[in-house]
């Protein structure tokens, strides 16, 4: 009788140097090659859907800013599109420039801290340390003009909560100088590194079918030769006045990945100048007394790629539903063109390539074989209270009560 010869598996996760939140990939594996893989998700479920139904418009821009600490201006300005596509307003103009510059000086970092990690992660800590460094000070202009280094709480219904003075402009200028000088020594000594190329280029290849088959964002996409970008393709803010590029590369490997972002930091640089120029007078606010009912979406373009929020109003004070998409949602489904035939050694890398947020990812439902609903939000909380209680009366533990979870 012939016996069937399993294929073995290699378990990456849940938690591995590699991935920077909880998830559990599984690689099947012939020798050192990845014949199949999949991935268990739900490890890090936050509810913020369903708490966002509990705030009032208002507050909401405070919740959505923490579904992602790096996306925490994106994520609100999607949502606050959405409120205002609903409420039918027209934001003054200097609020719309504002929302431009908050959301640039956000991409900036984020792109120069995936360059920092990617390094990192190939061994390359004099990357790391470069990226590290010259992020700092974009952090710092996000504090000085928001107060905040993250989860900024800018953006409001009708427009900012906070003004750009005329005397931090030229400081914005000249920080901005030294940042793009410090970026194109980077960015030179990334894209000339014969070391870069021989373990980037070639890896995690995603042609530009598949990345239109598995309606990927962002660079991800861009790193494939997708020329997408929602600011240009369905302006928002003030984008639509700004002159910029949509930076591509055709590779689709992770070396093209990284070209893209790097790139894509000059062309945020560049509107923010613009920015910062046309920046008219006037307020940054109006007055919104209600949300009137119906349905309103809205996106934007965050550094991971686009995010998409759908609110609906019924007329009272909070959304009584509110759907979020982040870009990694659709972004890491991916793996499953990228990463079959390659490498063990690449997977993770590749899985890195395309900037994922586990945190922004996670969704969790309990369906039967017909896709009915067996457990709904109650249910699935009461049992995480239960499991919880459970663990602590294990460990001895007594410092909360089921009342307080």
């Amino acid at each position: 009788m012939k016996q069937t010869v399993k294929k073995p598996i290699l378990a990456v996760g849940p938690f591995h140097p590699l991935q920077e939140e909880m998830e559990f990939f599984q690689l099947t594996v012939d020798g050192e090659i990845v014949t199949d893989i999949d991935v268990r998700i739900s490890y890090n479920h936050r509810g913020m859907e369903k708490i966002s139904e509990t705030l009032q418009f208002d507050q909401v821009p405070f919740l959505v800013s923490r579904i992602c600490g790096i996306c925490s201006a994106s994520h609100p300005l999607a949502y606050i599109n959405a409120v205002e596509d609903i409420a039918g307003v027209t934001v003054p103009e200097r609020a719309q420039y504002i929302r431009v510059i908050i959301n640039e000086l956000e991409r900036i970092h984020s792109h120069i801290l995936w360059v920092g990690l990617a390094g990192h992660f190939i061994g390359y800590d004099t990357v790391f340390m470069w990226a590290w460094k010259y992020r700092e000070p974009v952090l710092d202009l996000l504090e000085e003009i928001t107060g905040n280094r993250n989860n900024y709480g800018n953006v409001k219904v009708g427009g900012c909560r906070e003004d750009i003075s005329d005397d931090i402009k030229p400081k914005i200028l000249k920080e901005l100088d030294k940042i793009e000088k410090k970026m194109e020594m980077l960015t030179k000594a990334v894209l000339d590194d014969p070391v870069l190329h021989a373990r980037l280029k070639g890896i995690g290849v995603l042609s530009k079918e598949d990345a239109i088959k598995y309606a990927v964002t962002g660079p991800t996409a861009r790193g494939s030769g997708v020329a997408i970008d929602v600011r240009r393709d369905d302006p928002y803010a003030a984008y639509g006045d700004l002159d910029w590029n949509v930076i591509t590369q055709p590779e689709g490997d992770v070396f093209a990945k990284a070209v893209v972002r790097l790139l894509e930091i000059f062309e945020s640089i560049k509107m923010i100048r613009q920015a910062l120029k046309k920046l008219p007078g006037g307020p940054v606010t109006i007055e919104v007394k209600e949300i009137p009912p119906g349905e309103g979406c809205g996106h934007a373009e965050a550094p991971r790629g686009e995010t998409f929020h759908y609110v609906r109003s019924d007329g009272g004070n909070r959304p009584v539903r509110h759907k979020i998409r982040a870009p990694s949602y659709v972004n890491v489904p991916s793996f499953k063109a990228s990463c079959l035939g390659g490498h063990i050694a690449d997977v993770t890398l590749t899985l890195a390539a395309v900037d994922p947020c586990y945190s922004c990812t996670e969704r969790l439902a309990v369906v039967d074989q017909h896709n009915n609903i067996t457990h709904n939000y109650e249910t699935l909380l009461q049992r995480s209270r239960e499991k919880t209680a459970q663990i602590q009366k294990v460990l001895g533990s007594s410092g909360l009560k089921m009342e307080d979870l």
